[in-house]
């Protein structure tokens, strides 16, 4: 899909004057960088950076079933949420492979904000309008009606803080939004929701509100301090964070546990969810799972390229890159499960020269965490 077909951002004019280079993500036109891929990943590494996330899906769900319905069509428990926060969750087929995974949070006792990825727009809302059917609830498809703008890095409550134009209520303060928080506030006249959650491995914020304010709220912030980013190092930065991506990590070939995300799926709630049968069952044996390697030199393993123990293979990179953070190449890679231990020495064959890789825990890069 070239550009002129692609779906643009609400920011999309405010990228154009900055300068960006953009690519086709999703069917949306984004941006990929402004600068230096490394210059902005270091940024959120140490500094406030600037994402645009306007492509994601988003879906308001509210009425009072909207609890039980959660329940029963995501992998989750969204009932066990308590309004304001937020929980990572899972929409499952019902061979228990991953039809997306999302954020869940909680407005009040009976509104949800869902967070899907871009790519899986569509799937998602299908899944949503059929699973709905025996329950008294209403799912709206916020997306087109929303922007999305996210502050990540160990300055961004410090950038946040400066703009008196965010009103939370009373006596809420960014400062006490918890991780995995959500706050309804305002930007001047406009609602915004401002949650504490992020991709990056760093603190940050995201702020969701109407798609004709965003330009506005962009440019306040970075007159407060926060530095425009692309994909490019949203990338790298989720991959040494050893957070998965939709289309590499996770897919519908592969089951929660695999991917290293089984707490993720509650089985231990009441009643029925779509999957639950496939995933109490398990994957098949021998069933490859995703580990984290690191590789000497400087060659980085791509998706798609082999991984080898003693030249015979026995997995398959899903995400590679030669780490900012780290100055070494890393990995996230399914391989056979008697590859799989931590220590575990094997090579990537990258372009046909096998490079010597060890098995290690995820995630590659990890800060202090929040409360």
């Amino acid at each position: 899909m070239s550009d002129s077909q692609s779906r643009l951002s609400p920011l999309d004019d405010v990228h154009v004057a900055a300068g960006a280079a953009f690519t086709d993500f999703a069917g949306w036109k984004m941006p990929v960088r402004y600068g230096s891929d490394l210059a902005e990943h270091e940024t959120v590494r140490t500094a406030a950076g600037l994402f645009d996330l306007s492509h994601m899906a988003e879906f308001l769900v509210g009425g009072t079933h909207a609890a039980a319905f959660l329940d029963y069509a995501l992998a989750g428990q969204a009932s066990a949420i308590t309004p304001g926060r937020a929980k990572y969750s899972l929409l499952l087929a019902e061979d228990g492979g991953i039809l997306d995974d999302l954020v869940v949070y909680r407005l009040d006792d009976e509104r949800f904000w869902v967070v899907a990825n871009a790519a899986n727009h569509d799937i998602v809302a299908a899944a949503l309008a059929e699973r709905r059917a025996d329950f008294d609830v209403a799912v709206t498809d916020e997306t087109d009606r929303s922007a999305l703008c996210a502050v990540q890095g160990p300055r961004s409550l410090e950038v946040l803080s400066r703009l008196e134009t965010i009103i939370l209520p009373d006596p809420r303060t960014l400062d006490g939004i918890p991780y995995y928080g959500i706050v309804e506030g305002r930007y001047g006249d406009v609602r915004v929701l401002v949650a504490r959650t992020g991709y990056t491995g760093e603190d940050g914020f995201e702020l969701y509100l109407d798609a004709a304010a965003a330009p506005a709220l962009w440019n306040d912030l970075v007159a407060a301090g926060a530095v425009a980013c692309g994909l490019a190092a949203r990338d790298t930065l989720r991959l040494e964070a050893g957070m998965p991506l939709y289309g590499h990590e996770l897919s519908t070939e592969t089951q929660p546990v695999q991917a290293g995300i089984g707490r993720v799926v509650a089985l231990g709630k009441p009643g029925d969810f779509v999957g639950r049968a496939a995933v109490e069952s398990g994957p098949p044996e021998g069933a490859r799972v995703l580990v984290g390697l690191t590789a000497e030199g400087k060659r980085a393993g791509r998706a798609g390229y082999p991984v080898l123990r003693d030249g015979v293979p026995v997995g398959e990179v899903t995400s590679g890159a030669l780490s900012p953070t780290l100055g070494i190449p890393i990995a996230m890679a399914y391989v056979d499960p008697d590859a799989a231990e931590i220590g575990t020495d094997l090579a990537l064959d990258v372009r046909g020269t096998a490079i010597p890789a060890r098995v290690v825990p995820l995630p590659f890069y990890s800060r202090k965490a929040l409360s």
